[in-house]
């Protein structure tokens, strides 16, 4: 597998086709995502879930506020489409010593940022 050398950074909408075509152009049926929560930012496209946080980081994000997801597009509109699983989401200083999470409001607060009609951002 190779890994994608474009990350691109979406803070409006991006289309399901699109992340249709990442996912077969990388993991084939999945694609990596890091959301920044407060900039309501989006990084994909990456091989690792640690490359899109760095270059969220780069803009300005602040790595207690990005949270790695896995988006599943041909599962778009079921509960599995997103999945709440990475291992930059361990973090023993916010309480949180699982790849997945354990507080439900940020989880909530997470999944708006990924959950609108045909992958818009809100």
């Amino acid at each position: 597998m190779e890994e994608r050398e474009q990350i691109e950074i979406v803070r409006t909408s991006v289309t399901l086709g699109h992340l249709r075509s990442l996912a077969e152009g990388g993991f084939g049926d999945l694609v990596k995502a890091v959301v920044d929560v407060e900039q309501k930012a989006v990084a994909i496209g990456g091989g690792m879930h640690a490359d899109e946080e760095a270059a969220l980081m780069d803009l300005g994000s602040r790595q207690r506020d990005l949270w790695g997801i896995n988006l599943y597009p041909d599962q778009y509109g079921t509960p599995g489409w997103v999945e709440f699983d990475s291992m930059i989401n361990l973090r023993p200083a916010q309480g949180n010593r699982t790849r997945f999470f354990v507080r439900q409001g940020d989880a909530r607060r997470h999944e708006r940022g990924v959950h609108a009609s045909r992958g818009r951002w809100t």
